[in-house]
Formats: C-alpha cells, sequence, structure tokens
C-alpha cells in the first residue's frame, strides 16, 4: 500500500493580484489530506472519499479502457472531475496505471469540505505524487488557478509564492510573529466557488502594475511586522486596494462593523475564512453574531 499526503492551505496575501504577478503570504494548515493506494486485480479504480469523522462523503467505481483510461460509470459531477483528473495524469505521464489489475483507492480529509482549505488542491497533489508528474501542469489542465494552493501542499513552512510570466517562484519564510496569539480564523459559514471569485475579478479589473506592487510591499512588510498595530494597518490598507479593484466592499464593512480588531478575506472575497485580530479571544464575539467557528492562529497553522 502506498500513501500519500498533502497540506490545506491558506492565502494571507494577495488574493486575486496573485494570478497577474503580485508578491503573496500563503501558509499550509495542520489540516490536510491524504490518499491510501491498493492494489487490487480488478481493472477497476474503486475509490472511497472519507471526510474527518471517517465518514463517506464521496464513493463510486470506475472501468478501464483498452488505452488505460478511466471511463466514467456514475455520472455525478464528482465524477467527471476524478476521470478528468486521473485522464489528464495519464496524459502527462503515459506510463503511470499500465498493470492489467487496478486500484481502490481511499482518500481521508483532515478538514470539513466546506471550509475551503483545499479539497481539491491536496487531491491534485496527491494524485501527482502517485502518477509522478508535476502537479502544477495537473493543476492547471484540470481546476486551473495561480497554484499557491500546490506550492503549500509541498511545503512545511511559510512561503512566498509569485508569478513570473506564469512561473511560479516559492520561497520559505520566516513568518512567526510575536503577536499570533491574537490572531484568528474565522469561517462565514459558506464555501466560496474560488473559480467564481477569480472571474468576477477578471471581469472588474485589469492588470494594474502599481497595485501590484502596493500588494508586494504589504506582503513583505507583513513578514517582517513586529507589532499587531502595524500588522492591522496592514490588514486595512490590503483591503481598500482589493476593495477598490474589483468592487467589492470588505467583510468588516458589510458583516462586522462593530468588530474592535481588524478583519482581512482570505482568497476569494464572500465565503470561506477570514483572519481577526483580537487582543482578547473573539470566540464569543462571532458566535453572537452566528458564525460558531473560530480557530486559533496556532491551532490552524502548521
Amino acid at each position: 500500500m502506498e500513501t500519500f499526503k498533502s497540506n490545506g492551505k491558506l492565502l494571507i496575501t494577495g488574493e486575486y493580484v496573485v494570478l497577474d504577478g503580485a508578491l503573496s503570504l500563503a501558509i499550509p494548515t495542520k489540516y490536510g489530506q491524504s490518499l491510501e493506494v491498493e492494489t487490487i486485480n480488478e481493472p477497476k479504480l474503486i475509490w472511497k472519499s472519507l471526510d474527518e469523522n471517517s465518514n463517506i462523503w464521496f464513493e463510486g467505481a470506475f472501468d478501464w479502457t483498452n488505452a488505460r483510461m478511466l471511463s466514467r460509470v456514475q455520472h455525478d459531477d464528482r465524477s467527471k472531475r476524478l476521470v478528468q483528473i486521473f485522464n489528464a495524469a495519464k496524459s502527462l505521464n503515459p506510463n503511470f496505471i499500465k498493470s492489467n489489475g487496478g486500484f481502490k483507492v481511499t482518500t481521508h480529509l483532515e478538514f470539513p469540505t466546506h471550509w475551503g482549505l483545499g479539497t481539491s488542491s491536496t487531491l491534485i497533489n496527491n494524485i501527482a505524487q502517485w502518477a509522478q508528474v508535476d502537479a502544477y501542469k495537473l493543476l492547471e489542465m484540470t481546476f486551473g488557478g495561480s497554484g499557491y494552493d500546490i506550492a503549500c501542499a509541498q511545503h512545511n513552512t511559510p512561503i512566498t509564492y509569485q508569478l513570473d510570466k506564469n512561473t511560479p517562484i516559492i520561497s520559505p519564510v520566516d513568518f512567526n510573529p510575536d503577536f499570533k496569539a491574537q490572531l484568528y480564523f474565522v469561517y462565514l459559514n459558506k464555501k466560496q466557488n474560488s473559480r467564481k471569485g477569480i472571474a468576477m475579478y477578471r471581469e472588474n479589473s485589469a492588470k494594474h502594475s502599481q497595485v501590484i506592487s502596493e500588494i508586494s510591499n504589504i506582503t513583505s512588510n507583513m513578514i517582517g511586522c513586529k507589532t499587531l498595530a502595524e500588522f492591522e494597518l496592514l490588514i486595512i490598507a490590503h483591503e481598500h486596494i482589493i476593495s477598490r479593484i474589483t468592487k467589492q466592499i470588505p467583510v468588516k464593512e458589510i458583516l462586522f462593523k462593530d468588530f474592535p480588531g481588524s478583519i482581512k478575506s482570505l482568497g476569494a472575497w464572500g465565503g470561506d475564512f477570514v483572519l481577526a485580530t483580537a487582543i482578547h479571544n473573539p470566540t464569543d464575539y462571532f458566535l453572537n453574531k452566528g458564525y460558531e467557528t473560530v480557530i486559533p492562529y496556532t491551532t490552524m497553522i502548521k
């Protein structure tokens, strides 16, 4: 039996503009996803996906064609996506899956599927490891996106991520702020579709070199930030810039106007997690607003 493991992800700075070359801060999470592969004699792929409570959230059986490409048995969207991923992996490595038998595959998430921590990117990276193909190319052929989530899947420390002519430049960084006990991640009770968010960004903005430079500077300053007050000012500046170019209202103005700390959207605006700063534990505040998932930075981050 082979086992592969990938980390989840959070994009702290550079949402949207990472696509256009902004220097961004990305952090792998303690929560990830594993994939176990067991060979079987049948020429089938038998798939089972388990959630964080070991409950099945997806399962299916697939047949191999004569060329050892995957054909669909079920016709739901998840099955279609899995077929797409496997056939893309096969096209990148024709030697992938050449035996006469088949495979029993079990994936195990360490976080709820709706959290947006990388259900797709961890799957792509795990399959890429199994198929011995470039995970970034596999992502490009399937889900698309900047690729920062693949970088997080492969690294165990915070990183900066930047695209230079579509080539990722990844550098591990020492982001371990003294005020990390005052940082919290809050789930907004809905999963945001990143592909739709990217499409909206493309519709509402053009590439602006000034904006790219501003966000890159904020990223650099945030990494070297020494005080919570300075960190909060950088959050406010970042939210203002992204709000301006995407024509969206910052989440604090919409949902948390009376919150005493700063709040920053992470990833596509309008869902998934936000980053909140607070001198004292803000869990009660968010519970009273109807947001029950409040995770301290040190619990979430590797």
